[in-house]
């Protein structure tokens, strides 16, 4: 008997709960109806703010260029001989290779690079333009910097930090913006790669863009002469080594694949990047999106607004 009681009582009990935590939707509007004011106040102020705030923000330019990957002669030779006499060679402990480099990827992941941003940025001197900028002068197409980063007159750094930074830029902190303000990309269907930059300054972003091209087509140019040269060594020394006519007259035939590689760098300027379309001065901002700051900035307003009418009705209540 007792226990059909209890079961009785929690049944009865049961309804009641369930009522509670329901939410009435006509209660949630007549809440939202009651307090309007304060959500327009609300969502006012947050739209002000966000429309002051998009205001305030600098334009940024976008210049980029595209290229193509420049053709490999050499390698195929390189391939070729390595496919034929890979196997006489490995006998008298001689690696050929034979496997295909891309070149491109390769270059654009030296573009990628924290040593490559380094050089760059040590060689044409953009320490300041990259991180100390403040405002582009369209009249005089002249730049604004910072000064409690950057003292343009003396030429000094001036931001004060605490240790272990220091008033001028590492390259570790310069490479962080040097990686926001420049794009390497490459379609996977066609394989051209295109090569951008964003800054306040639209001469500036096309100056970087061209100064890349051109840095990266002689590292990767360098590098392969380099290689090149060593390898052309090595292949003298091997053939004063052997007796064996085959070997020695593969070992010429690949010390004439590495001269042609360094004629080939040296009669090309693009080496690895042929230039498709060269970067230009943007005429039209790449940035910020004014109207969509604006609409965000005031869709979280109304929002923010409901969010706490809604806290203050059912603290209220719960009271």
């Amino acid at each position: 008997m007792s226990n059909e009681i209890n079961k009785y009582t929690q049944d009865q009990q049961f309804p009641q709960t369930a009522q509670d935590d329901e939410i009435d939707l006509r209660e949630l509007f007549s809440v939202i109806w009651q307090e309007k004011w304060l959500i327009i106040a609300i969502t006012a102020v947050f739209a002000i703010g966000s429309v002051i705030f998009a205001l305030s923000q600098p334009n940024t330019y976008k210049s980029e260029a595209l290229l193509a990957p420049a053709s490999e002669e050499q390698g195929g030779g390189l391939s070729a001989l390595a496919g034929q006499f890979g196997g006489l060679a490995s006998m008298a402990g001689i690696n050929l290779g034979g496997g295909s480099v891309d070149s491109s990827q390769m270059a654009i992941e030296v573009m990628r690079s924290r040593q490559f941003a380094s050089q760059y940025i040590k060689k044409h001197k953009i320490l300041p333009d990259l991180m100390a900028v403040e405002r582009w002068n369209q009249v005089d197409n002249s730049l604004t910097y910072d000064t409690e980063l950057y003292d343009a007159d003396s030429n000094k750094w001036v931001r004060e930090v605490k240790a272990p930074f220091k008033p001028e830029p590492s390259m570790q902190e310069a490479y962080k913006e040097f990686i926001k303000a420049v794009s390497v990309s490459s379609a996977k269907d066609t394989g051209m790669v295109t090569v951008s930059v964003e800054h306040l300054s639209p001469a500036i972003a096309q100056q970087w863009v061209s100064w890349l091209i051109e840095d990266i087509n002689k590292v990767m140019k360098e590098r392969d002469v380099t290689e090149a040269n060593r390898s052309s060594e090595f292949l003298e020394t091997q053939i004063a080594k052997t007796n064996v006519a085959d070997i020695r007259t593969i070992l010429y035939q690949l010390i004439e694949e590495q001269t042609k590689t360094i004629m080939f760098a040296e009669v090309r300027d693009e080496y690895v990047f042929k230039t498709i379309d060269p970067a230009l001065v943007p005429e039209e901002k790449a940035g910020p999106k004014r109207a969509l700051i604006c609409v965000l900035g005031t869709m979280l307003g109304g929002i923010l607004a409901v969010m706490i009418v809604l806290i203050r009705h059912f603290v209220r209540k719960d009271n």
